[in-house]
């Protein structure tokens, strides 16, 4: 049998057992030998069953295949025999002696003999060998050990001991992604697919209008046996717009692949084996990412282009083209070629990287193991860190063998987290070593882990499933993915050679890594266990590095031979082959040639004591620079995120930094703000400006003068940006200057200061919105009245609004399924204005879950169809959390203050967490502590394993005093999945979920000094969107908790409702998967508003500058440094 029919027999193993098609299971396993399930052994073992003992037996080995085979059978047999005769149960002993063991007594007739005599014996317990004999229940807990051992000895049962590491109801995902296939091979696709069989291929019938627009919402309709429905995780038949459109681009790469490719080009035909939903696609250039599977847009010269190139039997090559890059100005002055100051760090530089987002924060990592942060701004060393092992005993005797021989130690690697809120760092000898970064001076020793057998070679943080994870590469030809606890996620093994660079990156909503190792091979990886699925040979074959453009789009990478000859090039990744080829180095090398891109328009490499560099769309050598000279003959470079700083390594163990007219301003400017943070008399009263100076073109802004501690805005992009090399521009001389000037609070108070949209049929002053979900592929918002009812708006692809997706600049539509169904809760016997509204959406968008005090309901998104419904009252449910790793597990809050683990697939509470006193109002997971967090009306919060159910803390919120512990608590997880979000009515507060440490807390106050109603991060946690009771909304930096932007209900508010006598405020607020500066808002009037900056501002305000630890014009609190002591509130 192949071994791809070996797998097949996996999962419909998997599929059965998901069933409970108990006999069926082991019937298969038996029939085909692949797995031998040991806990079932053992209960039939257990249970005395041993004809059905001896024939799951059968399957996998007879008596006399070896000598292990002959001992397991005769020790069940005998124990067959002599439970017989402790029955007394002579006739049955002696059937048992003359059929079952008599064919041992070929191998030893002694033994058999012995065995005989045991018959005329009253209790065969006489026999000195068999007088500490037990009872039945010990005998066979006894021998099961022994068969253990055989067992596992047994070369017959290699590699059929342990099940394979299979998603959850694969063999259904597989079925629904060939739907999809079938779907797309339509002629003519209709928006609505009936899905009725399994047995022949599926085929839209022709319709009988019109063809349906170019924007086609697909369902996600359910593969279901009778009286079931399907399972909730992201496994619908139609998988997103992604994959489908962009399948080309890995495919390309394999189709390309040489002979000796692991990956055949036979993969990518029509007939080919389904590659794992949203997976096909990796490397072509994105369109607008989607953020889940939902909908799918059909046609499209995309789409058709995939067509061409899948099809079997293609006779002519067909060659994907790609739209014209718009080309931005740009001049020689835009290059950093000026050396604005050299900095001497002592020790070699091998590794050099800026913060992501301050751009004059520089991480430096040396030959003798030390790491050290500057503040280019202020030429100074903020803080250094030399080597030592944090914890010696937890590292493997291999690494403290080579250690205690030599200790000296390099470093191979330094980066900063996307978000720069981690700093990684690989050493030269087994470890790496991880650090939390808070601010200036707080560089925290988080995590050391013995990574890889020798040196660890490269380091790169990635976000798989939207967790923030670490990538490593090393002399043991592994790649291995790591958690932020330690916890080793993946391991890929395929590489032949140590392995010399990896390069993580994410193309639509599919995370994957190229890497490459010393003998030049390249190979792709995703996130699963089925290995490489690119195979191919670097120019050079030695040394190579892989970087994308910052915007993702372009691939380069740039290497060395063993002869010196270096190599810059930009790949095609349709086609999985060299693009052009970059000229301009010198024939023969002595070393190896180190590269970096910036402003999606420059590469720059170090070679020959120089600097060059390169227009990305021309292979000439555009100018070069010896940076006045002192650099070593292949220097380390590396450029900021704006592309107006570079830094590169000098020959005397320093480095220099080299700025453009922008970055000079820039260091500039952070002296300018340095100097003014230490002058003693500062005026923070209220300073009147013109409004220009907030926002243009607009109406005079009120403003303040705020001091604040340092904060870090994010790099993140449409949720992660792993790469975080630099900006698609650079940022603007003005941006640089008004560093320098006194920061001012931006106030919204006008319409037109803001992009606004009011969503057609959802005022409604009878029904409030209480309840409120952007879809996860950012094209639709989802809102629960307080009626039950839930409406659903989606945003028409056309030429206003060409990605489709949510947007304040289009009306959207109300969107209803042609049966004109309401989507509307249980609410038979409920009190509606006592009830506790709860939604949650499937991460494709193919289910929503809600509840409104009775049932819960779980309906179909596209025709609004109750699926089922369970958890009938009492008690209510009142809050509803899908758990992140499995979307048939769902965490579901109490009004009597449990929390139920609900699994949707059997329709059964797995465990019950008590520990509330009253009822629930938030849960959150965090994947990267594997750890449940719940809150309730008590002001409690609650810590729960999500391993074991069991409760690990439980805290009070701070309540002002004289408050009662009362009121709504809100939580959501930051990116990060440490830091936490707590929101209550007095309060917004963050939380290290490690340690349940508060960190920050901000107290209604001054001009936002109502009630806070709802509080949620951005889609990337660089902002924090808060609702107020009395229409304020305000926008927050969630690392120091200070207001950036207040909008003021007159800002989108129409005079109708500020005149009129009924209060109107925003009960809940959502923030867009993608846009970061985009929120929606339900109000108490049952309206829905989606609300974004105008396009001239496009962002919310700006962070205050820092002020050298001073909060408020006093000295910072020790929770500035440390997470053990919270701040002070912040005012």
């Amino acid at each position: 049998m192949t071994s791809l029919s070996r797998e097949l027999v996996f999962l419909i193993l998997q599929f059965l057992e998901e069933e409970k098609f108990k006999e069926s299971v082991h019937r298969l396993e038996k029939e085909s030998g692949f797995y031998f399930n040991m806990k079932y052994f053992e209960e039939k073992v257990q249970a005395g069953e041993w004809d059905e003992v001896e024939k799951y037996l059968s399957g996998f080995t007879k008596v006399d295949d070896n000598r292990y085979s002959m001992k397991i059978f005769f020790e069940i047999r005998k124990q067959k025999y002599l439970e017989a005769l402790d029955r007394q149960d002579k006739s049955k002993a002696v059937e048992i002696l003359v059929t079952d063991l008599k064919v041992f007594s070929t191998f030893n007739e002694d033994l058999y003999k012995e065995i005989t005599q045991l018959l005329t014996l009253g209790n065969f317990r006489e026999n000195e060998q068999l007088s500490k004999y037990g009872d039945t229940k010990t005998a066979r807990s006894i021998m099961l050990i022994e068969l253990k051992k055989l067992i596992e000895a047994n070369p017959l049962f290699r590699d059929k001991l342990a099940f394979p590491g299979l998603k959850s109801s694969r063999l259904r995902t597989l079925i629904n992604q060939s739907l999809n296939w079938q779907h797309q091979l339509c002629k003519n696709p209709r928006s609505n697919p009936d899905i009725k069989t399994l047995f022949t291929d599926h085929t839209c019938t022709p319709p009988n209008g019109p063809l349906a627009p170019t924007p086609v919402n697909l369902p996600v309709a359910a593969v279901a046996k009778p009286a079931a429905y399907t399972p909730l995780g992201a496994h619908g038949p139609f998988p997103p717009a992604a994959a489908a459109a962009n399948a080309n681009a890995l495919a390309g790469w394999m189709a390309n692949a040489s002979s000796s490719s692991s990956v055949q080009a036979a993969v990518v035909t029509a007939s080919s084996i389904p590659v794992p939903q949203n997976q096909v696609s990796i490397l072509k250039r994105p369109r607008t990412p989607p953020a889940a599977p939902c909908l799918v847009d059909y046609p499209s010269p995309d789409h058709e282009q995939l067509m061409k190139r899948l099809r079997p039997a293609q006779s002519v090559e067909e060659v994907t083209y790609p739209n014209p890059r718009q080309q931005a100005s740009w001049s020689l002055d835009d290059l950093p070629r000026t050396v604005a100051f050299t900095l001497h760090q002592g020790s070699n530089i091998t590794s050099l990287d800026f913060h992501p987002s301050h751009p004059t924060l520089l991480l430096v990592g040396c030959s003798n193991g030390e790491i050290t942060l500057w503040e280019l701004g202020l030429q100074e060393r903020l803080m250094a860190k030399p080597f030592k092992t944090w914890e010696i005993t937890n590292c493997s005797l291999p690494f403290q063998a080579a250690f205690i021989k030599d200790a000296s130690i390099s470093v191979s690697r330094v980066t900063w987290s996307p978000d720069g809120s981690y700093v990684g760092v690989a050493f030269t000898k087994h470890l790496i070593h991880l650090y939390s970064y808070s601010g200036p001076n707080d560089l925290r020793e988080h995590l050391e882990t013995d990574a890889h057998a020798g040196g660890v070679n490269d380091l790169a943080f990635a976000y798989p499933n939207k967790q923030l994870c670490v990538v490593t590469c090393g002399d043991d030809k592994l790649i291995k993915v790591w958690d932020l606890t330690g916890r080793r996620l993946f391991n890929f093994e395929g590489h032949e050679a140590p392995v010399y660079s990896i390069c993580p990156h994410h193309k639509e909503s599919i995370q994957f890594i190229f890497s490459t190792a010393i003998d030049g091979k390249i190979k792709a990886w995703l996130y699963d266990n089925m290995g490489s699925r690119v195979d191919y040979d670097a120019p050079g074959r030695w040394c190579t590095t892989m970087l994308y453009s910052a915007d993702g789009t372009r691939l380069f990478s740039c290497g060395t031979s063993k002869d010196g000859d270096s190599f810059l090039v930009e790949w095609n990744e349709s086609e999985g082959a060299i693009k052009r080829t970059y000229s301009g180095f010198r024939k023969k090398s002595t070393g190896v040639v180190q590269f970096d891109t910036t402003q999606n328009h420059f590469l720059a490499a170090g070679e020959d004591s120089q600097i060059k560099f390169w227009d990305m769309d021309n292979t000439s050598l555009l100018t070069s620079t010896e940076a006045e000279g002192g650099l070593p003959s292949f220097p380390r470079l590396r450029f900021n995120k704006e592309g107006n700083l570079l830094a590169v390594t000098t020959a005397d163990n320093g480095f220099k930094i080299l700025a453009n007219a922008v970055g000079v301003k820039t260091l500039k400017a952070v002296e300018s703000t340095s100097y003014e943070g230490l002058r003693s008399s500062i005026d923070s009263a209220a300073i009147k400006v013109s409004g220009s100076t907030a926002v243009s073109h607009v109406s005079p802004v009120n403003c303040k003068v705020e001091r604040s501690s340092p904060v870090r805005p994010t790099p993140i992009i449409n949720g992660v940006d792993p790469m975080a090399r630099s900006v698609e521009k650079p940022r603007p001389v003005d941006d640089t200057i008004d560093k320098a000037k006194p920061w001012q609070l931006t106030e919204i108070l006008d319409p037109v200061q803001c992009r606004l949209v009011t969503m057609p049929d959802s005022t409604d002053s009878s029904s409030k919105v209480v309840r409120l979900l952007y879809t996860n592929s950012g094209f639709g918002v989802l809102a629960l009245g307080s009626n039950g009812v839930q409406k659903l708006w989606k945003w028409v692809r056309n030429e206003q609004n060409p990605t489709g997706k949510a947007t304040a600049s289009v009306v959207p539509q109300h969107w209803q399924p042609n049966s004109g169904l309401l989507m509307t809760n249980d609410v038979s016997g409920v009190n509606l204005e006592e009830a506790v509204p709860c939604i949650a959406l499937s991460k494709n968008d193919s289910y929503v879950m809600s509840a409104s005090g009775g049932k819960v309901s779980l309906f179909n998104m596209m025709t609004f169809k109750v699926m089922t419904t369970f958890m009938p009252p009492p008690p209510a449910s009142t809050f509803l959390a899908f758990h992140p790793q499995d979307n048939n597990i769902i965490a579901i809050g109490m009004e009597d203050s449990t929390i139920h683990i609900y699994n949707v697939r059997v329709d059964e509470v797995k465990s019950k967490l008590k520990g509330h006193l009253k009822r629930i109002t938030g849960l959150a997971f965090s994947t990267n502590l594997n750890i449940l967090v719940s809150s309730g009306a008590d002001a409690q919060l609650c810590v729960w394993s999500i391993d074991t159910w069991e409760k690990r803390k439980s805290i009070a919120i701070q309540l002002p005093a004289g408050k009662a512990p009362v009121g709504e608590t809100r939580l959501q997880f930051h990116a990060d999945q440490i830091r936490l979000l707590v929101a209550h009515e007095t309060q917004l507060a963050i939380y290290d979920a490690s340690k349940m440490d508060r960190i920050r807390q901000w107290l209604p106050q001054d001009g936002l000094s109502a009630p806070i109603s709802y509080a949620a991060f951005s889609c990337n946690s660089q902002l924090i969107y808060a609702t107020f009771c009395d229409g304020n909304i305000g926008v927050f930096d969630p690392d120091s908790l200070r207001l950036r932007c207040r909008i003021a209900p007159s800002a989108y508010f129409s005079q109708a409702v500020l005149n009129g006598s009924q209060t109107v405020y925003p009960l809940v607020v959502a923030a867009h998967p993608q846009e970061v500066n985009q929120f929606a808002v339900g109000l108490t009037d049952g309206s829905v508003k989606v609300i974004e900056p105008t396009e001239s501002e496009g962002k919310w305000g700006t962070i205050s500058p820092g002020d050298n630890g001073m909060l408020n014009g006093r000295p910072g609190s020790s929770s500035t440094t440390s997470n053990h002591t919270p701040d002070p509130i912040q005012r």
